[in-house]
């Protein structure tokens, strides 16, 4: 067939294509052209052949971000295979959970990886180093791309499961092309950008801002294979100087924390924060530090986009932007009535690039698939003016004193007081009744008494209507966390 119908050919062959020599991708002092970048890509498509892998079978990927987790994804795609990246930093037992939801056909993994242990039958395991497997190097480079099988998904991602099994979320390769025409245009990035990421491939912000757009654009991408702490971030930033980060509000905070004056030069003049929200006490301490004003959007594995994005030169701290052209979205009462501008509810959005259906979850995809192409998103939301601010999850909004109270906006407030480092407001049952809790991480050297929690609290009755305001603060060493940096609130809750 022709190379026209894949996204990944469509990729390899884009911006980047009329330079083969521009770099594609760095790793340390490792650079990978875009000229063999396709190379390598087309013979992974002719490795998985001898593997006797076919359009429409599933090939788990379970491989930190290297050249290796770029080739073998678009080397599946080539091959009219479902690519499916996995979080790295699960056990064996959800490896082999994810090999059998998935129906995979091959794991790709690296030695000493507890998903390499795994023995789910018809699933071969293909080790791999930081090129790709061993030999790749042999196989023939002219493998004529194939279509995606019909009806089968193009390219499949896993939710992060933060309060259970993680869902499939099936994409059509096609998807793949979408983001670049939307948020990517709204970003504005260029061939000549550098992009550097903290978020993991696997994940669906990762695979946007280390793949999707990069490639879109021609630019080039600094892969780190580890976890990114504020100090490899900064370090990285002085070492290969991007112009474009993308980053989760857990890590901008940590940032804010380690920041001197020396690292200003350093920091790229585009910085994005996802993942959840980001407070406007942090937009603006950012700013201040670096000179930066620093991004919020919003998106979702589901799009494989981000829907509602601040942009460079126009962004309002403490919302999530504005809707990004090519997407649609509603404010919701409980029983599916549009609210008044200025109302809060429930945020339902429609695109191209929205899954169809979650994978094995009929249930799932009943409750968030509606008619007319709308996904309900979980998130409450208020829009005013055409920006909208993110009010929290739908499951993490709080009742007071018979008022709905947003955790987003106690937190931001919270966050503004000298002697508070890291802070989440949750419900919790006391005495058979929920009461609003707020637990605290102290700022470093800050010793926690009963003044301390009576001066949080006149803190925030200073600029918090009092039924927001927590009716108790817990001392922390730390808050639970997903892999992406979200607060499981579930957790704090539940005790």
């Amino acid at each position: 067939m022709s190379g026209e119908r894949n996204a990944a050919w469509s990729l390899l062959h884009g911006s980047g294509a009329s330079d083969p020599d521009k770099p594609a991708y760095i790793l340390g002092e490792s650079v990978l052209t875009y000229g063999e970048l396709r190379e390598r890509s087309l013979k992974f498509a002719s490795f998985l052949d001898s593997r006797c892998v076919s359009p429409g079978d599933r090939v788990v990927l379970a491989l930190p971000d290297t050249p290796a987790f770029v080739c073998a994804f678009l080397g599946t795609l080539l091959a009219g295979a479902c690519p499916v990246p996995v979080n790295t930093f699960l056990n064996r037992d959800d490896y082999t959970f994810l090999l059998t939801d998935s129906g995979a056909r091959l794991l790709l993994t690296s030695a000493g990886h507890p998903s390499a242990e795994t023995t789910v039958p018809g699933c071969p395991v293909e080790l791999c180093g930081y090129d790709g497997p061993p030999g790749l190097d042999g196989f023939p480079s002219d493998f004529a791309p194939r279509q995606a099988r019909g009806g089968l998904p193009g390219f499949m991602l896993y939710s992060s499961g933060s309060t259970g099994r993680p869902k499939g979320v099936p994409h059509r390769q096609e998807d793949l092309l979408i983001p670049s025409c939307t948020w990517g245009t709204m970003l504005g990035l260029k061939r000549s950008d550098v992009v550097l990421s903290s978020s993991k491939l696997f994940f669906a912000y990762g695979l946007l801002s280390s793949l999707i757009l990069p490639l879109g654009a021609g630019a080039a991408t600094v892969l780190f294979p580890g976890k990114l702490s504020p100090y490899d971030a900064f370090d990285l930033m002085a070492r290969h100087r991007p112009t474009a980060f993308f980053g989760v509000p857990t890590l901008y905070s940590m940032m804010v924390r380690a920041f001197e004056p020396a690292m200003r030069e350093s920091v790229p003049g585009l910085c994005f924060s996802a993942g959840e929200a980001l407070p406007a006490m942090l937009h603006e301490g950012w700013r201040k530090l670096t000179g930066v004003e620093l991004l919020d959007g919003i998106g979702s594995t589901e799009a494989c986009n981000v829907f509602i994005s601040n942009a460079r030169g126009n962004s309002r701290p403490g919302t999530a932007g504005r809707i990004v052209p090519g997407f649609e979205a509603r404010i919701v009462d409980d029983a599916g009535e549009e609210v008044a501008s200025g109302r809060e509810g429930h945020l339902l959005v429609r695109g191209e690039s929205f899954c169809r259906a979650y994978w094995n979850r009929p249930d799932k995809t009943r409750e968030t698939m509606l008619e007319g192409g709308w996904v309900r998103t979980g998130d409450i939301f208020i829009e005013q003016d055409g920006w909208y601010a993110h009010q929290g999850r739908s499951d993490d909004m709080l009742k007071s004193a018979g008022q709905w109270v947003s955790p987003v906006l106690v937190e931001d407030a919270l966050l503004r007081h000298a002697a508070v480092s890291e802070c989440a407001v949750a419900a919790r049952r006391v005495n058979g009744l929920d009461v609003i809790c707020a637990f605290v991480v102290p700022a470093p050297g800050v010793v926690p008494d009963n003044a301390l929690t009576l001066e949080w609290r006149r803190h925030l009755l200073r600029v918090l209507p009092e039924h927001m305001c927590p009716a108790r603060f817990e001392c922390v060493s730390e808050l639970p966390k997903t892999d992406t940096g979200k607060v499981q609130r579930y957790k704090l809750r539940d005790g």
